[in-house]
């Protein structure tokens, strides 16, 4: 008789990294794959459902405009504990640091069910920033049965807190294998915009900025510093495919009016970003994930915080923390357009985080703890 593995996501960023895991154990004759969405994220979740073809068994549908993160939370609790109930399944796979994940893993902890975590160990040292991510992290970190450690480094943090050792295998990051998965095929954009950017020769800038901690004055900067670099590298564009969260947009969008060289874009598509991903030439970003994708398409990352719970790219030398004053910003950026020497150092450091194997670790380390198999040897950058 088949293992029940449940797997339980509700944003964009889980929903990419969860899915080659999902593929492997959707491949796997031991499991019987159980796919619960939350719909935190609706419609980009759906998106990235339907590029890797997975259709959900459960869909909670969580989602409610402005609703405060407690009421999600709550949502999730009192949806999952029925779905819970009927399927018993034998572990639940929750992923890095969203509610759903740390709900989800407090749903399967109440429940009697063993808890996988995938990307474990991600630290920034700060429980406000990412808010709520890294309170969200250590939180699921102490309900966990399996940690699922990208890098060895995020082991080193679980073993500072006490996580046994035994209890922790070093994958590599999953986003490398959707990543170099979903690089293989040129997807169309939908945007006329984009393939007229594309096609253009032009060096692009490719900017996302979202983060809940940069709202307010912070982010009116980005946006004015946006404004600056286009207008004075006019031969870049400056591509923006932009989070529809007004308090984003309003804060963004009034210093880019008139701007000939900025192109701004509804978020994209998983497999449209990663081809705009592959097409541009530096990365401006606060985004967690995009720090690990573009090293390994050969793009040099500032990002637009003051800390990371991803050192290793800093370490590296591929990204740059840089914060979000705004003549910081333009100087940074302004240094790796002019400065060649600078970019190559940048664009083609070692990307830390993956080597496109990572699912087959964490399906082998799921089924040592269930007993029914050994892991993999861990990833070694």
């Amino acid at each position: 008789m088949s293992l029940r593995i449940m797997t339980v996501y509700g944003t964009r960023p889980e929903a990419i990294k969860v899915a080659p895991v999902i593929a492997a154990v959707e491949a796997d004759k031991r499991f019987e794959n159980i796919v619960v969405v939350t719909g935190q994220h609706r419609e980009m979740l759906d998106q990235v459902n339907e590029i890797f073809g997975i259709v959900p068994d459960v869909d909670l549908d969580v989602f409610g405009h402005k609703q405060p993160l407690a009421v999600t939370a709550a949502k999730i609790l009192a949806g999952l504990a029925p779905v819970l109930e009927e399927h018993r399944p034998d572990a639940v796979v929750v992923q890095g640091d969203t509610t759903t994940s740390t709900a989800a893993a407090l749903a399967a902890f109440y429940a009697g069910i063993p808890v996988v975590h995938l990307e474990a160990g991600l630290r920034s040292g700060d429980i406000t920033s990412p808010f709520p991510e890294e309170a969200n992290r250590k939180i699921t970190s102490q309900i966990a049965a399996l940690h699922l450690a990208p890098t060895s480094e995020s082991r080193a943090n679980l073993v500072r807190e006490s996580v046994d050792p035994a209890a922790i295998a070093v994958t590599g990051n999953t986003v490398i294998d959707a990543l170099l998965a979903t690089a293989r095929s040129e997807h169309p954009f939908t945007d006329a915009a984009l393939e007229s950017a594309a096609a253009s020769g032009r060096p692009i800038l490719l900017v996302t900025t979202h983060r809940r901690e940069s709202w307010g004055p912070a982010m009116e900067g980005v946006g004015r510093a946006l404004r600056r670099i286009a207008d004075a590298h006019p031969e870049y564009l400056v591509v923006l495919p932009l989070h529809r969260n007004p308090v984003v947009r309003d804060a963004v969008l009034p210093p880019l009016t008139g701007a000939e060289n900025v192109v701004v874009t509804e978020p994209l598509a998983y497999g449209e970003f990663t081809r705009l991903l592959g097409a541009c030439r530096i990365v401006l970003t606060d985004s967690g994930g995009v720090q690990e994708e573009a090293p390994s398409l050969g793009k040099p990352v500032l990002v637009m915080r003051e800390n990371t719970e991803r050192p290793e790219a800093v370490a590296a030398g591929t990204v740059k923390l840089i914060g979000t004053d705004e003549d910081r910003i333009v100087a940074e950026v302004a240094r790796l357009v002019t400065d060649d020497e600078h970019f190559v150092s940048m664009s083609t450091a070692v990307n830390p985080y993956g080597d496109g194997a990572a699912s087959g670790r964490a399906v082998a380390a799921i089924a040592q703890l269930l007993g029914v198999g050994s892991r993999l040897d861990d990833f070694v950058a």
